[in-house]
């Protein structure tokens, strides 16, 4: 059995905070408030499009190890291309829809190129979504029967992990062995605000529920003391791991 070499050895290490803020400047405040609190950092559309491109590659430079998280999907030429050009940006994670074609053109292009530390991430269902959702976007059948299905083509393409929420981790576990690593949105503390989430769980919860990495944002980025918000997290996750 082939263990993924993006298994997390820590609890720290298990926590991903997204630097979902306007600006650099500001991302960068955060990085400080939290540096050595939070495994890995998230930098999304909204930062990616404000200069987050160049903060992630001085992030990295630095030490930190992030997740670049830009849910690709194009053709195969081009989905090859840009997974090259991330390659050499210095990132720890990268997302990409979880389409079959999509994530064959992008592990080609690791593949060809010899990367063994760039873990690439199928994105099944976004955790905002729920099966109503999915029907008026033309989808038929349930949420967790499209994940459990692109969970298995991401196993199949050779893909480093996928992305979920941390109510379907249980019944994906099985499906992604231990091969592949599985990160989820949606985290939310015991009582902090659901946000524009739908499939929520807290911490503990996905933890014991097969989540390898937790995605957690504003109870982090909108606390009093972002660093306490944060540490009390990974003091969940460890509880969890006992």
């Amino acid at each position: 059995m082939t263990v993924s070499p993006f298994k997390p050895a820590t609890a720290r290490e298990r926590l991903m905070l997204p630097l979902d803020v306007p600006t650099v400047d500001e991302a960068r405040v955060l990085v400080e408030k939290t540096a050595g609190a939070v495994g890995i950092y998230k930098i999304g559309m909204e930062l990616q499009f404000a200069g987050g491109l160049e903060l992630a590659r001085q992030l990295a430079s630095e030490g930190h190890k992030i997740f670049l998280d830009v849910k690709l999907h194009d053709i195969d030429n081009t989905i090859f291309s840009a997974v090259r050009n991330v390659a050499k940006m210095g990132m720890r994670f990268m997302t990409l829809h979880a389409y079959p074609k999509t994530m064959r053109a992008a592990v080609k292009a690791i593949r060809e190129d010899g990367v063994t530390d760039l873990c690439l991430l199928g994105v099944t269902v976004l955790t905002s979504m729920d099966d109503d959702d999915l029907h008026e976007a033309g989808y038929r059948g349930r949420v967790a029967e499209l994940v459990a299905r692109r969970a298995a083509d991401a196993r199949a393409a050779g893909m480093g992990g996928i992305v979920c929420s941390p109510q379907e981790a249980a019944a994906m576990r099985p499906v992604l062995g231990d091969e592949l690593v599985m990160v989820t949105p949606g985290v939310r503390p015991a009582g902090s605000a659901a946000g524009d989430q739908k499939r929520i769980m807290t911490p503990g919860d996905a933890i014991r529920a097969g989540s390898d990495y937790l995605v957690v944002g504003r109870p982090i980025s909108k606390a009093d003391d972002p660093r306490a918000a944060a540490e009390a997290v990974v003091a969940e996750i460890e509880e969890a791991l006992v």
